[in-house]
């Protein structure tokens, strides 16, 4: 809720009352995570002057481009801040709705976005900073890869060494799809169900570039009993299950050594090398808000998340992470040094 404070202005013999809404959930910073990951959250990093959310609802992603920029996806587009929380520019409408997932990638001194979207049924990919499509990845035809496909609902995206695109078809046949750097369609793998080499919702992906040579890591958010995290070569052959019971594990980002895994249930989860769990970020306790899409700024709470989508590593080691939520929410979390 909003308190709304009374300010009496007195110029010369005239009084005037002002009355100022402030968030009530605004509050000091929270520390959390432990040893090596600990973390202190950035309050109202994002909002504007008034203390509100600039993005509308969230149900996508965040990257950082290779000068510190914080690129975040909501519903009506592609908001671009400044690490002090300053949005810097935006692209709304069209091309840059529902990108329910992002990889940001330089190309020979250029960033690129390349984005999943989930509702357009397509691949993308943009020149981060003047917004330019360059690509767009359709549904490859029967010809192309042997299938009839009816419907396609993009979940994930990334990229290989070698430029090849991988994009996840994670809310409809949970296949994965390959295709060239200049958009042809190469091969596929995967399919629906709950076996070792099956995806149940494979919803999020990145390169896994901690292993030579490099592999697919990917969120098999609903697989049974409990969501996991899968290993694939670049060529589609299952290598290993990673780790399992993380509930409903949405995304990817690898920073070094170490992996940000955002959780449906309202927690974001880091892992080392050796995919061992190192600390459990922001859990959310409450079953009224936790995994909810429908919590509003005002109920928000500062250190607990409420239904963790997408995140993201900057170069100092910070994590910017998104929820899943009405009112647009994206938080920053300073990375504690040692000697603090």
């Amino acid at each position: 809720m909003f308190l709304k404070a009374l300010l009496i202005v007195c110029a010369q013999s005239a009084c005037m009352l002002l009355i100022i809404d402030k968030p009530m959930y605004a509050t000091e910073s929270v520390r959390m995570g432990c040893g090596f990951m600990t973390f202190d959250t950035v309050p109202e990093w994002g909002l504007d002057s008034q203390g509100k959310s600039q993005i509308g609802p969230t149900h996508g992603s965040v990257v950082v481009d290779s000068r510190g920029q914080i690129y975040i996806s909501s519903n009506l587009g592609i908001f671009v801040f400044s690490p002090d929380g300053t949005i810097v520019r935006r692209y709304l409408g069209g091309d840059y709705t529902g990108l329910h997932d992002m990889e940001m990638r330089n190309e020979d001194g250029n960033d690129f976005i390349y984005g999943a979207r989930n509702q357009a049924g397509e691949g993308i990919k943009i020149e981060a900073v003047t917004g330019a499509v360059k690509l767009h990845l359709g549904i490859p035809t029967e010809t192309e890869c042997g299938l009839d496909i009816a419907r396609w609902s993009p979940t994930a995206i990334t990229v290989g060494p070698d430029g090849d695109i991988y994009l996840s078809d994670g809310y409809a046949s949970n296949r994965i799809f390959r295709f060239s750097q200049d958009g042809k369609y190469r091969s596929h793998f995967g399919r629906k169900g709950n076996g070792t080499k099956e995806f149940n919702t494979a919803h999020g992906m990145t390169l896994d570039d901690r292993y030579s040579p490099p592999r697919l890591l990917i969120c098999d958010r609903n697989h049974q009993p409990k969501g996991r995290l899968v290993h694939y070569d670049l060529e589609g052959t299952y290598i290993e299950e990673v780790i399992s019971g993380l509930g409903m594990p949405t995304a990817v980002a690898i920073q070094g050594d170490y992996v940000s895994v955002p959780d449906l249930h309202g927690r974001l989860v880091i892992l080392d090398k050796n995919n061992t769990i190192m600390a459990v970020l922001g859990f959310n306790r409450d079953p009224k808000t936790r995994g909810s899409f429908k919590v509003p700024q005002e109920q928000w709470q500062e250190g607990i998340f409420c239904g963790t989508h997408g995140s993201c590593w900057d170069a100092q080691g910070n994590l910017y992470v998104q929820d899943w939520n009405v009112s647009g929410r994206i938080m920053k979390l300073v990375r504690v040094s040692d000697d603090q």
